[in-house]
């Protein structure tokens, strides 16, 4: 097993950290760099952070964040939300990110995945692959954009390996069933991406104890275990996660 990583996430609106359940009912959850600073401290191996009301809002990620952020860190840090064009995702890189992550343009226009591949390296590109249960696609897994508000009628797990074939780096599914519940990834979903690609899986949604993060890496089979509420509200610490894993047999960074 490749080194798991832990990767905290930075969900941001207004100039502020928040955290809802299901995507809705948003919380504060604090200053931006001085949870990005912090979580370096603690030992993250990698930063999220998404500009969650980007694309509802029809405007473009906030540049100022993403460096200001940047510039306390030295983690790589992987950047999302309102990215939509080959412009934007020069411009979110010169900004300070390691990383960009897209998910409703890529949906639009599949053509922006194969040119950013070519343009920045397959591994500068992470695809969220935001998802909710229904059983008429295949999978059982729709795809859902614009920030979970719309189902596209398409299949997650058939979009997933399109993605990798179009030149992706990574994969970052989130279930919306359950996002923010902290009752566990749904590794049911996570298990189907990373069964269905040979790219780093990013799991994400629902964290909420010691034991959902070692399910993430052996049940889900993700590389890295991207969390938020668990580590804002300082329910768990990163240390904390890490030693657990390690103990468990996981190799992680101490």
């Amino acid at each position: 097993m490749d080194i798991v990583r832990i990767m905290p996430c930075l969900d941001m609106k207004e100039g502020r950290v928040v955290k809802g359940i299901h995507f809705e009912g948003l919380k504060d959850a604090g200053d931006p760099v001085e949870n990005a600073a912090f979580y370096q401290r603690e030992g993250a191996d990698e930063l999220a952070m998404l500009d969650i009301a980007a694309t509802l809002e029809n405007r473009k990620t906030r540049l100022e964040w993403v460096k200001k952020v940047s510039s306390v860190i030295s983690i790589p840090m992987t950047v999302g939300g309102g990215i939509g064009s080959l412009e934007d995702i020069e411009m979110v890189l010169q900004a300070g990110a390691s990383k960009i992550s897209i998910n409703s343009a890529a949906v639009k226009n599949p053509d922006l995945i194969k040119q950013a591949a070519k343009q920045f390296g397959s591994e500068k590109i992470t695809i969220a692959i935001d998802a909710r249960r229904n059983r008429s696609v295949p999978s059982g897994f729709e795809l859902v954009v614009s920030g979970g508000t719309k189902p596209v009628g398409k299949d997650a797990i058939a979009w997933a390996k399109e993605c990798q074939k179009l030149g992706a780096g990574v994969v970052l599914p989130t279930s919306m069933d359950g996002d923010g519940t902290q009752a566990g990834y749904d590794l049911d979903f996570t298990r189907a991406i990373a069964d269905a690609v040979t790219l780093p899986v990013i799991a994400s949604g629902g964290a909420g104890t010691l034991e959902h993060f070692y399910e993430g890496a052996v049940n889900g089979r993700a590389q890295v275990l991207l969390a938020a509420s668990v580590f804002h509200y300082r329910i768990l610490t990163i240390r904390q996660v890490k030693e657990y894993l390690k103990s468990k047999g996981i190799p992680v960074n101490l």
